[in-house]
């Protein structure tokens, strides 16, 4: 009787396990609803530049010790920031240049390529050079912009999570063209 019933069962098992094969399903990432852009300018006195940034961020200031003109453009939205820094130049443009390049290559353990591109706008004294960091880097653009007598600022594009280049890519194209519109906007005061 036993016999008869382990056969029943592998034919029943033999059976049902004719059909479909499994084919495991691919990783899926939610869908960025990215709203339409329009843009404002930041301009508060005392600060020695101004530029034009996205109506969806919000200007937050930093106060670090001995430094004077940070600030951070916050997308709320999106969990990310543009960390601004302002440095002057007192006979020291090549350090300054240097340790913007330092920042940039600390990223290049994770980073498959790091293009650069330079920016000039003789017209307002703006000069700088401009970083694209593809792969999984913490921080996908950074750029740094000076007049190269008096003024060097510096800035990076962070995002509040584990970087992920896959996920990220909609986000990260959105806030490039935010950041090469803050480049060419950017002015001195």
């Amino acid at each position: 009787m036993k016999t008869k019933h382990y056969i029943g069962c592998l034919l029943c098992l033999c059976l049902a396990g004719c059909g479909e094969t499994f084919v495991p399903k691919p990783y899926g990432y939610y869908r960025v609803d990215l709203p339409e852009n329009t843009y404002q300018t930041f301009s508060l006195p005392g600060y020695p530049y101004m530029f034009t940034y996205s109506r969806l961020a919000e200007i937050r200031p930093r106060q670090e010790a001995d430094e004077q003109y940070w600030l951070d453009v916050y997308y709320p939205c999106f969990d990310a920031r543009i960390h601004c820094s302002y440095k002057p130049v007192h006979r020291n443009l090549r350090q300054l240049s240097a340790d913007a390049q330092d920042f940039v290559f600390k990223h290049a353990g994770k980073a498959t390529a790091i293009p650069e591109q330079g920016y000039e706008d003789p017209d307002r004294h703006v000069f700088g050079v401009y970083y694209e960091l593809r792969g999984n880097t913490a921080s996908p653009y950074q750029f740094f912009l000076t007049d190269s007598t008096t003024h060097f600022f510096r800035a990076a594009v962070y995002f509040n999570c584990h970087p992920n280049q896959d996920s990220l890519a909609p986000v990260i194209d959105y806030l490039g063209k935010d950041v090469r519109t803050f480049i060419e906007s950017f002015q001195w005061q």
